[in-house]
């Protein structure tokens, strides 16, 4: 269980949107915490790999050396 304070204006909001939609406050709080944490992760891991590229830790192909890469694959090679 989690208790969250909002700002009035916001509350506002999700009421109006609540009402409108016939869906919970409650439905709404999640859905938007769901796509912030998922963008916040997203973020975070690009910024972990480039942390390991620049320390020469992760490679990094351009489209044209994975086009070369996957002709070599289905030749057999």
């Amino acid at each position: 269980m989690l208790t969250v304070r909002l700002p009035e204006n916001i509350e506002r909001r999700l009421d109006r949107l609540a009402r409108a939609t016939g869906r919970t406050k409650s439905f709404f709080v999640r859905e938007a915490l769901l796509r912030y944490l998922d963008e916040v992760e997203d973020t975070h891991e690009a910024e972990e790999t480039l942390v390991r590229v620049r320390e020469g830790k992760e490679r990094v192909f351009s489209s044209e050396e994975v086009g070369k890469l996957l002709d070599a694959n289905k030749r057999g090679r």
